[in-house]
């Protein structure tokens, strides 16, 4: 316990923990839209497509800038969702097809300029490849609060627009009817998304970010039909999955802060699958054996009844 109390003292572990809670939250928020939209796969899709933006920033600039790297990653964001909605629009291709075409192409070039700047002679590259899996512990205070802003910024526009992105998720149609600008909403939806991706990266890493991003809103489905609750839940989820990891990497030796995160979130996801009071495994087991209880009382019940009845009868 002691041991712990130290480690939350230090203030580099502090600005890690907060900038990581505060990830996880964001992310557990707008994870749910894109879950309840059936785009899951797009997160995976934007946090591939952001690593030729962070090599292409890195080689315009020649530094290793958290903010350069940003722009470039959101760059490849947004140019990998018009390339989605370009090929869903104009071809027979379904969206999931588009998604998986995207993710390949862009995640092979991202791999192909990575390869190319090891092997330049910068001698600035060092670390670079550490945004395939993330490096928690190489953000400074300065990297955290912009992160800290962006996710607030985030959780404050899906709040301010809740009711929009509720009637976008749930009946596009009847939000089209009621003159919401249907098509913006959902630009700014995937917008949302690819800055949440690109501000985790280099927490959780292109590979893991979306896990973290759709993980706690599957888990937060298991206890509620509301979304309200369901947002509420899919965030606290997010930010604990931030603090475990955290903590589990502080305590340890050389564990790294996103995949044990993301580990984080999926034992939330478990707990849920198995104790969730209406779709829970162990829950509906229970029911399943007091209903069987009840049927056999019932049915000894009405045996001595049944013969009583049939006596009657011959007699």
């Amino acid at each position: 316990m002691e041991t712990m109390l130290d480690t939350f003292r230090d203030p580099n572990t502090q600005w890690i923990l907060l900038g990581c809670m505060l990830l996880g939250l964001c992310s557990g928020v707008i994870g749910c839209f894109a879950y309840l939209r059936k785009q899951s796969l797009m997160g995976d899709a934007l946090a591939h497509a952001a690593l030729p933006g962070i090599c292409l920033a890195f080689m315009a600039t020649g530094t290793k800038s958290i903010g350069f790297f940003m722009v470039g990653a959101a760059c490849a964001g947004l140019l990998a969702t018009f390339a989605i909605g370009y090929v869903t629009r104009h071809s027979r291709i379904k969206q999931d097809t588009a998604l998986g075409i995207v993710l390949s192409v862009f995640f092979g070039f991202g791999i192909v300029l990575l390869t190319q700047i090891q092997h330049s002679d910068s001698g600035n590259q060092s670390g670079l490849d550490k945004f395939l899996f993330g490096q928690a512990v190489s953000m400074i205070a300065s990297d955290v609060l912009v992160m800290s802003i962006v996710c607030l910024v985030l959780v404050g526009l899906c709040m301010l627009l809740f009711k929009e992105f509720k009637l976008l998720s749930f009946d596009p149609g009847f939000a089209r009817g009621l003159g919401l600008p249907v098509a913006l909403l959902d630009q700014l939806l995937m917008l949302l998304i690819v800055v949440a991706v690109v501000v985790g990266i280099q927490a959780v890493g292109v590979v893991l970010m979306a896990a973290l991003l759709i993980t706690p809103a599957v888990s937060a489905r298991y206890w509620t039909d509301r979304l309200g609750v369901m947002t509420a839940l899919a965030g606290l989820f997010g930010a604990l999955s931030g603090f475990v990891g955290t903590l589990l990497s502080s305590l340890g030796n050389n564990l790294p802060t996103g995949p044990l995160s993301v580990l984080a979130a999926t034992a939330w996801f478990g707990v849920s699958v198995l104790c969730a009071p209406k779709r829970g495994a162990l829950v509906k087991l229970v029911r399943f054996a007091l209903a069987r209880r009840r049927a056999r009382l019932e049915l000894a019940m009405a045996a001595p009844a049944t013969q009583a009845t049939l006596k009657g009868e011959r007699g």
